[in-house]
This record gives C-alpha cells, sequence and structure tokens, in this order.
C-alpha cells in the first residue's frame, strides 16, 4: 500500500467554486491508480481542499495526473482549478497547475513536477488545426479614434447636447474645450500644443507610432525637396549637409497607396500616400519641414512648406497625420502586437503541454489576447477590406528583426536621434527582460543539443513558421530553433512585443487622440491640390464634424503557480527587482520633464495584451 496526500486549489474567480463531484487518477513510472473520488462536497472561490487515499502499490515517479468532473443530481456548473499539490509516500510534494475551467463530464489531464521539456509524457492538445486567418475588414470609423481612446463618455455627450450632431465646429478652440471632460497631464499637453511643429515632430519619437520614421541620407526620387524650399529652415545650413550630418529623417505612407476608402455621404474617401521630411534642428527638436501629399509630384501635388499660409500647413499635417494613424491602427497596433501574438499563442496552445517550461513561461504573458483579438474582430472590421489588405501589404515584407527594438533602431538609422524616449526605456526594458529569458532559459536547456532535442519546442515555432509567415524564408523567422540563444532572442522579443510593445503604441492612445484633430482617421474632404485657396472654414470642413468626433496584471507578476522549483522563481524575484528599478528611474526623469512619457515604466503595463 502506498499513500499519497492531494490539495486542491479552487480559483478566486466569480463563481469558481463547485457542488459536483470531483475524480482524479494518478499514473506514474509504476502503474496507475484507480479513479478516486476526493471527498469533498462544495469546493468555494479560493479554498484549498485535502485528500487522502492508498494505492495498492507505490505508482514510481508521478508523471500526469488525469480530473474529471460529474454533476450531481442538482448541480452542473463549471469549476476553475487552479492547481493540485499531491505529496507521495516518499514526501515528495510535486505541482500540477491546471488554471482553467472544466465543465461536466471533461478529462482534463495535467502534467507536474520539474518543468520537462522532451523525453516525457505527451498529451494531446485540445486545439484544433492551426489556422491563421486576415479578417476582413473596413476603413476605420471615424468614431474608432474614440473608441481606441478608451471613451467611457456617452452620457457626458449626451448631457452636452452633441451626441448625433451633423454640424461642424465652430472652431479648433470648442474641440479642446468639449473633451475636458477627462484629462490627464499629457492630454493636457496634447490639447495646448498639438498645433506646434516641434510637438508635431515628437509624436514620430514617442506618440502612438513610435516606429515609423527613418534617417534620410539621400532624397527619394519622387520627393524632389530643393535647397531653395528649405534653407530658412535648417539654421543656417544646407539640406545637402544636414543629410550628410544624418539629421534629415522620412516619413514615407506608399503602403496605403490605392487602399479604398470608405464612402463618406455616398463618396469613397481618399487615403493619402504622403511624405514627410524632418529636420533634428539646433535644439534637438524634430521638425517637419517639407510635406507632399500624393507620391508623385506634379502640378496638383505641391509641396507645403512651414512658411506657408496657417491654414495651408495645418492641412498638410493633417493628412500626413491621418495616414499616420491609419498604419497605427492596423499595422503597429493590430497586425505586428494583437494579431501575431495570436499566432504565437494558438500554437504554443497546441504544440507545448503545460508542464512544458516555455509553455509556464509564455501563459502568463498571454492572458486575455485571444478573448481581446477575438472581441476587436467582431466590433471593428466589416466587409470592406482596407485595413486587411493593407495588413497584408505589410506582411508581404515585414521581416524578423523589426521586432527586435535593438535592431530595428538601428536599421531605421536612430541610434543617436534626441529626445527618443521610446529608444531610450525601450533599451533598457529589453535588456532587462532579455537577461530575465537568458536566466530561464540556461536552467531548462544548458546546452544547444537540450534545445534540438525538445521536439514540442520544434513544433510551437514551425506552426508559427509555416501558418503564421506561411513558410517565408524571407520574413528571417525562424523554422526551428538550433541554439538556446535563438530560443532566448525569441522569447525576449515575444514578452517584449505583448507587454513593452504594446505599451507603446497603445495605452498613449487616450493621452493623443482625445484631441481630435491631433490623431483623425476621418478626413472629410480631398487632399489640397493647390496652395494659398484654404481657409479656417476649409480646416472645420475637413475634420469631423460634431457626432462624428465623439482586471490589470503588470509585467513581471506571475500571479499562477506554475514554476515549482527554488531557481526559476528565484529568476522571477530578480526580474521583478530589476523591473522596479526601471521604474523608479523613470519616475525620477519624468518628474523633471514635460511632457512626461510613461509607456515604457513597468508599472503602467501589462503582463499581455488584455485591453
Amino acid at each position: 500500500m502506498a499513500k499519497y496526500h492531494l490539495e486542491v486549489t479552487t480559483g478566486n474567480q466569480n463563481y469558481s467554486g463547485t457542488f459536483d463531484q470531483i475524480f482524479v487518477t494518478l499514473i506514474g513510472s509504476d502503474g496507475q491508480s484507480d479513479k478516486i473520488q476526493l471527498n469533498i462536497f462544495g469546493i468555494g472561490r479560493g479554498s484549498t481542499w485535502s485528500h487522502v487515499f492508498k494505492t495498492k502499490f507505490p505508482l514510481g515517479k508521478l508523471l500526469m495526473l488525469k480530473v474529471t468532473k460529474e454533476a450531481r443530481r442538482l448541480s452542473d456548473d463549471e469549476w476553475y482549478c487552479s492547481k493540485i499539490v499531491v505529496k507521495t509516500p516518499e514526501g515528495e510534494e510535486i505541482l500540477f497547475p491546471c488554471y482553467r475551467w472544466i465543465s461536466n463530464g471533461e478529462l482534463v489531464e495535467l502534467r507536474g513536477g520539474r518543468g520537462l521539456s522532451h523525453n516525457c509524457v505527451t498529451t494531446q492538445s485540445s486545439y484544433g488545426p492551426f489556422l491563421y486567418v486576415f479578417w476582413s475588414v473596413r476603413i476605420l470609423s471615424p468614431c474608432f479614434s474614440s473608441m481606441c481612446a478608451s471613451f467611457s463618455s456617452h452620457t457626458a455627450m449626451v448631457l452636452k447636447g452633441l451626441l448625433g450632431s451633423e454640424e461642424n465646429w465652430e472652431s479648433l478652440e470648442d474641440m479642446q474645450r468639449i473633451f475636458s471632460f477627462r484629462t490627464t497631464p499629457m492630454s493636457e499637453y496634447v490639447a495646448d500644443h498639438w498645433r506646434e511643429d516641434d510637438f508635431y515632430g515628437y509624436q514620430f519619437l514617442n506618440g502612438v507610432n513610435p516606429n515609423i520614421i527613418t534617417k534620410c541620407t539621400v532624397l527619394p526620387t519622387n520627393f524632389p525637396v530643393t535647397e531653395e524650399m528649405v534653407k530658412a529652415f535648417l539654421g543656417g545650413s544646407s539640406l545637402q549637409e544636414e543629410l550628410q550630418k544624418g539629421n534629415i529623417f522620412i516619413f514615407d505612407a506608399k503602403k496605403v497607396e490605392g487602399l479604398p476608402g470608405r464612402e463618406h455621404e455616398g463618396k469613397p474617401l481618399q487615403v493619402t500616400p504622403g511624405l514627410c521630411l524632418f529636420y533634428v534642428n539646433a535644439e534637438k527638436k524634430l521638425m517637419p519641414i517639407a510635406i507632399q501629399l500624393q507620391q508623385e509630384p506634379s502640378e496638383t501635388n505641391p509641396i507645403f512648406l512651414p512658411s506657408d499660409s496657417e491654414t495651408d500647413w495645418l492641412l498638410a499635417k493633417f493628412f500626413i497625420k491621418n495616414a499616420y494613424a491609419l498604419m497605427h491602427q492596423s499595422i503597429t497596433h493590430l497586425l505586428r502586437t494583437h494579431f501575431m501574438v495570436e499566432a504565437y499563442i494558438v500554437a504554443g496552445l497546441r504544440c507545448l503541454p503545460e508542464i512544458h517550461p516555455i509553455y509556464k513561461l509564455l501563459m502568463p504573458h498571454f492572458r486575455y489576447t485571444l478573448h481581446i483579438n477575438t472581441g476587436g474582430r467582431k466590433s471593428l472590421f466589416g466587409s470592406n477590406g482596407a485595413l486587411s489588405e493593407l495588413m497584408r501589404r505589410d506582411l508581404a515584407d515585414l521581416h524578423y528583426s523589426y521586432f527586435f527594438l535593438p535592431e530595428n533602431v538601428r536599421a531605421r538609422g536612430l541610434d543617436s536621434i534626441p529626445n527618443n524616449l521610446y529608444r531610450d526605456d525601450g533599451l533598457k526594458l529589453w535588456n532587462i527582460i532579455s537577461s530575465f529569458v537568458t536566466a530561464m532559459v540556461s536552467y531548462y536547456y544548458p546546452t544547444d543539443c537540450e534545445v534540438t532535442r525538445d521536439t514540442e519546442l520544434q513544433e510551437w515555432i514551425n506552426e508559427i513558421f509555416v501558418h503564421c509567415l506561411l513558410g517565408n524564408k524571407e520574413t528571417g523567422f525562424p523554422e526551428a530553433f538550433t541554439t538556446a540563444e535563438e530560443l532566448i532572442k525569441f522569447l525576449t522579443m515575444v514578452i517584449f512585443t505583448v507587454s513593452a510593445q504594446h505599451s507603446a503604441v497603445n495605452n498613449p492612445q487616450y493621452d493623443f487622440c482625445s484631441m481630435m484633430p491631433n490623431y483623425s482617421l476621418l478626413l472629410r474632404k480631398p487632399p489640397p491640390t493647390t496652395k494659398g485657396q484654404s481657409s479656417m472654414e476649409t480646416i472645420l470642413e475637413t475634420l469631423p464634424n460634431v457626432s462624428e468626433s465623439i482586471n490589470f496584471i503588470y509585467l513581471g507578476n506571475y500571479p499562477d503557480e506554475r514554476f515549482d522549483e527554488a531557481t526559476p522563481k528565484q529568476i522571477i524575484k530578480e526580474f521583478q527587482a530589476h523591473l522596479s528599478q526601471l521604474s523608479k528611474e523613470i519616475a525620477e526623469r519624468t518628474a523633471e520633464r514635460n511632457p512626461p512619457y510613461v509607456y515604457m515604466d513597468p508599472t503602467q503595463m501589462e503582463n499581455s495584451i488584455a485591453i
């Protein structure tokens, strides 16, 4: 006879308890137990129950635990099992993490003990054939910027008598006043400074889309900016000199050219594939100095300059920002965080058993992402297909190096551009995450051989390569891991993407988008084709009208007890300490800086893409 002691813990979620019958079967290297009913009648939320039973013979090394739930006559509910800890006759305590809902009649197989990566019992995934689909979508509606800015202001708008109004705004100042019901230090700064050229440039480094400009050493042939045009904005220098010094940067929206626009009042809206040239001036500010609103130069496609009329220059900046916003929502935010991460998750759920160390490492970072993506597709996408086309274009030339902040910064020539807080804070955070991942991988994979022998790990990365990247080797994504270094790089990228990168492109949305002229996905009039014809009335007719305007877990926290060994637990504590130190550094800097930049602060970002 052999005696086993079980401790069963229910989650803290609402309605997580159950009155149903719970059955457990233990499977070891020397055999398995009978199906045993636990002596539990009613297991409550957040509670732990104990059960002792004996088997006819020792089961050897415990490998798996099977759990089933069967409804009693008057009860048929779901039960959230957090974990089961088994104490063996030899005194060893083995953790079997579960952290999932269990339905009536469902058989759940749990693997326990030290994180195992290969040469162990394999469980069958409950996820069907892997599927990565680009969804049919429409050009974002004018209300999308309000939605993604997390407005909870429907009642406020009704009280102000504005909801449903088809009137144009009477002035830009009216827009600022009406959106004052909820403010943050940054949203107030945006409202006060959005018209200024230096703040316009600042947003291409530290706004909601910080991955969009590149250093320009040679002007594109289709953007014929001359010395005479921009001489007055270069502080006495010449355009050629500044190009050679590395002080000229460019935003090129060619990727949106020819996209089908949504209809507005029965007419299709135009998406503007413009170009914008920036200059880092003597004050180390990034200033826009030339804008062309179409790809090909012509008499009806003039180059707008800061010396043009106030309304001409403002209109040109609006249309560039419109393309910026469209690329932000569809590419930088949705595709390159939400949907790429969804591929990593689904492949992980199919290929990595719950006891696998990489499963344990990543699942806290995948919390709620599938749920938010599913809900988002229902509310954001329609039948027009513009956004899906834009994402298809981006995926066609997407490269692995984009997702690695150090490589991304170097490739775009932003190593030394001043006031790039996204880069500075992001690189510090990247290094902290990389050190954490290195420690974890080194513990479980002391040699490259351990990596190559892990068939489940190899299946995971292969499914991502085949079904998400469509087997395209030109993307640079790995189709297999051959070294521990490759694995560390990929895992660092995944964790950085779901936490820091998503924070940088998602969390600033209210601050930068609530002042609608600063970030509008709807411009009602076509881009100007001549200079000197605009007025403030043109501005207000172009912007949206009145009606058209209108449980958090932070990075480094692992609330579910999945790791059972002392070393991984200590690695997590050290990771949290490094994150805390970075947060203090950012807080000290923010106290002395205006505008603030807090989007790479670990205390401001989630552990996963959950919103």
